[in-house]
C-alpha cells in the first residue's frame, strides 16, 4: 500500500488544468465588472478624444464634417470657419434678441366698451374774488394804495367806489401798516435789457419800451431783484395778488371767507330732467376764481347718464354779473367750468375754461382711460406710494397732485412757510410779510427754480398706471335769443329773484352730456414675452444649426465635459510635480549617517524562516473497489 510521506520538507503540487481554467475566467469576470464600474465615472484622456467623440455623435448639424474630413486639412479648415462663424452670427443675433426683450416694449391695445357711464364731476366758479366782509376793509385800503400807484406811473385815476372815497381820511391810521408792507415791494419802471446802456444823446425812451414790475429783496436788503413783466396789465395784476394773498394769509380762521350763496349765483340747475339740491354739490373758496362749486362729487350716490345728448346730461343757468368784486384781481367776466375725474381736486388754472355771458355753451365729453404697465415696462405709480414726495391733498395720487406737493414741501423748506393756494403742511403756516419778512422775495426765487425743474419735482412725480380723461368739445350760441329774452328774463325775475341791470352780460347758461355711451380704453400689453424670446431663440437656432433643444443639452455636456478633464489633467499635472522633488528634511533635525550601518545590527532580532509543511490529503479514489488488472498490479508490488 502507497501513503503519502508524513515528514520533511514540502512539495509543490501542480494544480489541475481545470482549476487553472476556472479561476482564470474568474479573474476575467472579476475585471470586466471592475472595468465597467469604473466606466460610470470615466472621463476621456484627451481633448482630441473628447471632441472627436462629440462631432462624430452630436445632432449639430456641420460638426461631423470636422472630424470626416480631418484628412483633407483645406476642407477642415474650411468647415471650421464655416462652424465657427455660423456660431458667431447665431450669437449675434441672440444678442439682439436679449437687447429688445430686456427693453421692455410693450404693444397699444386700443378697445372700444359700450355701457352705462358715471357721469364725471363738474366744477363751477365765479371767476372773480369776491369781495368778503371779513377782509373788505384791508381791501379798501388796498384799492387806496393801487389808485396812488396807478396815478404815479401811469397818470391814471382809477375810478373808485363811493364809500371808498369817503372813509379815506378814516383809515390812513390804519392803513400805515400795509402801507409800510407795501413799500417794501414797490411797483415800478425801468428800461429794457437792451436800452440800458444807450449813449446820453439817444432819442428818448417811448413806454413801450419799459418794463414794470415789483422789488423784491431778502430779509437783509443785501439781495434785490426786480420781477418785471413786458405787461403792464399783467404786472398790475401780480403786483395786487401778491399783496391781496398776504391779506388772506392773516386770516386765522379759513371758515371766514366761506360765504357761499348758491342761489344767487346759480339759477338752475338740473341733472338727467330733474332738479338739483344742495346734496349734489360741495362748496370751496378759491383765492382768485372765488366761489367754487362741484357737482357729483358725492361718492355715495353719484350720476348716471341713462342716454347720451344734451337733454340727459347737466343743465346750468348761471349768475355773471359784476357787482361787489375786485376788478384789479380778475379783468373776465363770466364762470369757469371744469370736468374732472371724482376723488381729484379741480385744478382750474390746468384745465378748466370760461364761460361767456350771454351765450349757451354745450360741451360734449368723450370718456378715455389709460392702463399702463407698472413695473419695468414704465415708470408709472399705482397709488402713489412709492413715490418719494408726500400727498397735501386728501385726494387720490395724480400728477397734479404730486407737482404741487412737491412745490410746498419744497416753500415750507426753504422758505419757513407755506403759499397760500396749496394745502398747509402739519405743523407749518401760511406766508404772511407781517411775520415772514423775505418770503415774496424767496417764493419767486423758488419758482423760477421749479419751472426749470432744479427742485425735481417733475421727475419725482411719476404718472399713474389708471387714469381717466375727458376730451371735450364746446359749441356756442346766444342766449336767450333776440326773441325770447324778454319772457326768459321775466321769468327769472319772479321765480330766482333775477334783478340784474344788464341782461345780455348777467347770465350765461352751461350744458354738459356725454356724446355717446362708447368710452375708449387704452391698455399695454408686453410686446416681448418670455414665452416669444424662447420661440425667437429656438428659430435662430434653428436657422443656424437646425437642431433643437437636446443639441443645446448636448452642447453643455461638452462645455462640463472639458472642464472636468482640465480639472483632471491639472491634478494629475500636480501630483507628478510633487513626486519628482526630493523630500526635504525638516528644520533644525541632525544627520548622524555613522550610525545608521550599525543600529540595526546591534538591535535586530535573529529572524526565523518558517517553512510551510503541505500536506496533501489522500484521495477517496483509492478507497473505491478496484478493478481485477489494478488489484493484479498491486499484488505484484
Amino acid at each position: 500500500m502507497g501513503t503519502a510521506p508524513r515528514g520533511g520538507s514540502a512539495k509543490t503540487v501542480k494544480m489541475p488544468e481545470g482549476e487553472k481554467t476556472r479561476q482564470c475566467k474568474q479573474e476575467e469576470e472579476h475585471r470586466q465588472k471592475e472595468e465597467e464600474r469604473e466606466g460610470l465615472i470615466e472621463f476621456y484622456g484627451s481633448y482630441q478624444e473628447l471632441f472627436q467623440f462629440f462631432c462624430s455623435n452630436t445632432t449639430i448639424h456641420g460638426a461631423i464634417r470636422l472630424v470626416c474630413s480631418k484628412k483633407n486639412k483645406m476642407k477642415t479648415a474650411f468647415w471650421s470657419v464655416l462652424f465657427f462663424l455660423t456660431f458667431g452670427l447665431m450669437y449675434w443675433q441672440f444678442g439682439i434678441l436679449y437687447r429688445e426683450y430686456f427693453s421692455y416694449p410693450v404693444n397699444l391695445n386700443l378697445n372700444l366698451n359700450s355701457d352705462r357711464l358715471t357721469f364725471p364731476a363738474v366744477t363751477l366758479c365765479t371767476l372773480n374774488p369776491y369781495r368778503y366782509s371779513a377782509i373788505r376793509k384791508k381791501l379798501d385800503e388796498l384799492d387806496q394804495i393801487t389808485h396812488q400807484t396807478l396815478l404815479d406811473l401811469y397818470d391814471y385815476n382809477m375810478s373808485l367806489a363811493r364809500s371808498d372815497w369817503s372813509t379815506l381820511s378814516t383809515r390812513k391810521r390804519s392803513s400805515r401798516s400795509l402801507l409800510h408792507h407795501v413799500q417794501r415791494h414797490p411797483l415800478r419802471r425801468q428800461k429794457r435789457d437792451n436800452l440800458v446802456n444807450l449813449p446820453e444823446n439817444s432819442p428818448s425812451v417811448d413806454k413801450n419800451d419799459w418794463k414794470i414790475g415789483f422789488v423784491l429783496c431778502s430779509e437783509n436788503n443785501k439781495d434785490c431783484f426786480h420781477q418785471a413783466y413786458s405787461s403792464g396789465v399783467d404786472a398790475v395784476r401780480e403786483w395786487y395778488s401778491f399783496h391781496y394773498i398776504n391779506i388772506l394769509a392773516q386770516m386765522p380762521d379759513a371758515k371766514a371767507l366761506d360765504e357761499s350763496d348758491f342761489e344767487n349765483f346759480i339759477y338752475a340747475c338740473r341733472f338727467n330732467e330733474a332738479t338739483c339740491d344742495k346734496a349734489n354739490y360741495t362748496h370751496f373758496h378759491h383765492p382768485l376764481y372765488g366761489n367754487c362749486y362741484t357737482f357729483n362729487d358725492n361718492s355715495s350716490s353719484l350720476w348716471t347718464s341713462s342716454l347720451p345728448g344734451i337733454n340727459n346730461g347737466l343743465s346750468l343757468v348761471v349768475r355773471t354779473e359784476q357787482n361787489d368784486f375786485i376788478p384789479l384781481l380778475s379783468t373776465v367776466t363770466g364762470a369757469r367750468v371744469m370736468v374732472h375725474d371724482q376723488n381729484e381736486p379741480a385744478f382750474m388754472d390746468d384745465g378748466g375754461f370760461n364761460v361767456r355771458p350771454g351765450i349757451e355753451t354745450s360741451i360734449s365729453m368723450r370718456k378715455e382711460m389709460t392702463v399702463r404697465l407698472g413695473g419695468s415696462y414704465s415708470d408709472c405709480t399705482e397709488d402713489g406710494s412709492d413715490v418719494p414726495v408726500q400727498n397735501l391733498y386728501s385726494s387720490r395720487y395724480t400728477e397734479q397732485v404730486c407737482i404741487r406737493s412737491c412745490f410746498q414741501l419744497n416753500m415750507v423748506d426753504r422758505c419757513g412757510c407755506a403759499y397760500y393756494f396749496y394745502p398747509l403742511p402739519t405743523g407749518a403756516e401760511y406766508c404772511d410779510y407781517t411775520k415772514h419778512v423775505a418770503w415774496g422775495y424767496c417764493y419767486y426765487k423758488l419758482l423760477a427754480e421749479f419751472k426749470a425743474d432744479v427742485l425735481g419735482c417733475f421727475h419725482k412725480c411719476r404718472k399713474p398706471c389708471k387714469m381717466t380723461e375727458y376730451q371735450l368739445s364746446a359749441g356756442y350760441s346766444r342766449w336767450p335769443s333776440a326773441v325770447s329774452e324778454d319772457w326768459v328774463f321775466y321769468m327769472l325775475s319772479q321765480q330766482n329773484k333775477y334783478n340784474i341791470t344788464s341782461k345780455r352780460n348777467g347770465v350765461a347758461k352751461v350744458n354738459i352730456f356725454f356724446e355717446e355711451w362708447n368710452y375708449k380704453t387704452n391698455g399695454e400689453s408686453p410686446a416681448f414675452t418670455v414665452v416669444t424670446l424662447l420661440s425667437q431663440l429656438g428659430n435662430q437656432w434653428s436657422l443656424w444649426f437646425g437642431s433643437s433643444v437636446l443639441s443645446v443639452m448636448e452642447l453643455a455636456e461638452l462645455i462640463l465635459d472639458f472642464i472636468a478633464i482640465t480639472f483632471i489633467l491639472a491634478l494629475r499635472w500636480f501630483r507628478s510635480q510633487q513626486q519628482l522633488s526630493p523630500p526635504q528634511p525638516p528644520p533644525n533635525s541632525h544627520d548622524n549617517t555613522a550610525f545608521q550601518d550599525e543600529a540595526p545590527a546591534l538591535s535586530a532580532p535573529h529572524r526565523f524562516t518558517v517553512e510551510a509543511v503541505v500536506t496533501m490529503l489522500p484521495s477517496y479514489n483509492s478507497l473505491e473497489p478496484r478493478g481485477p488488472s489494478r488489484d493484479g498490479e498491486v499484488g505484484h508490488e
